[in-house]
């Protein structure tokens, strides 16, 4: 079975950060090792994951996308988990993770959606069926690939070792999820698994000027890596890619037939 880490990125969110741990520590299949990043906290973060048995790596440079890389650097599974402090995974969380990347070699990436906490139940419908389903398919276009969420995703060692050197770490905002969606090759397929439950803070729609803050960093992310790859380059690629595949599974099945023949 896949080793997996789960890397946890925080900056003043200790009491989040502590219900978030107490999820992890009731997996039914308990993560290898869990690291907690501490972006430069003011508040109890660090004792809070020292205190449930977590790793602490510091990231004094503000920004989420500075905060993963670290953790996802120092990472020794061959599977990084990835949440956020006010994330809380079902029980079953990481054992998802491993048994679907155990059961599927060539699986680069996996992500799931967020079901809100803290808000009515109109806001809870916003956050699925607008801010996130919407968040999901603009992105999808824009990459030509299936995106990764931050608060509920999952990628092998080896792909974060292949993109880590084209993220823009120099760059405070940027989201690392959309920026490491960007970044990914074509043939790096992702998938989404409804069954991949995690609970989210409904925090971004209490605040206007964060939602704002959000928007903004997300298109400035998107046009940074557009000029770099363009649009079109991007789905040519991924056609190209899926083209391929397709050919192979018709040989697999051809050759299959001859041999039942046989």
């Amino acid at each position: 079975m896949s080793t997996v880490s789960v890397v946890v990125p925080s900056l003043n969110d200790a009491a989040m950060l502590r219900e978030c741990l107490r999820c992890l520590a009731a997996q039914t299949r308990a993560p290898d090792e869990i690291i907690v990043v501490d972006n430069g906290s003011t508040d109890d973060t660090v004792a809070v994951a020292r205190a449930a048995g977590a790793r602490v790596v510091s990231e004094p440079r503000r920004g989420v996308l500075r905060a993963t890389a670290a953790g996802f650097d120092t990472a020794v599974g061959e599977v990084i988990g990835r949440l956020d402090a006010d994330s809380r995974p079902d029980p079953h969380w990481t054992a998802r993770v491993a048994e679907r990347f155990d059961t599927d070699p060539e699986l680069a990436g996996l992500t799931g959606t967020g079901e809100f906490y803290g808000a009515g139940r109109f806001w809870r419908w916003v956050g699925g069926h607008v801010y996130l389903a919407g968040y999901f398919w603009f992105v999808r276009i824009m990459a030509g690939q299936q995106p990764v969420f931050g608060s509920n995703f999952a990628l092998r060692q080896a792909v974060w070792e292949r993109v880590r050197d084209r993220v823009h770490l120099d760059d405070p905002h940027v989201h690392d999820d959309l920026e490491i969606t960007m970044t990914l090759d074509a043939d790096m397929r992702v998938e989404y698994d409804a069954e991949l439950h995690v609970g989210v803070s409904a925090r971004p729609f209490q605040n206007v000027a964060g939602f704002k803050r959000r928007a903004s960093w997300a298109f400035h992310d998107i046009t940074l890596n557009l000029r770099e790859i363009g649009w079109r380059e991007r789905r040519r690629r991924r056609r190209t890619v899926l083209r391929a595949r397709r050919r192979a599974r018709s040989v697999v099945t051809d050759d299959g037939s001859r041999a039942k023949n046989r």
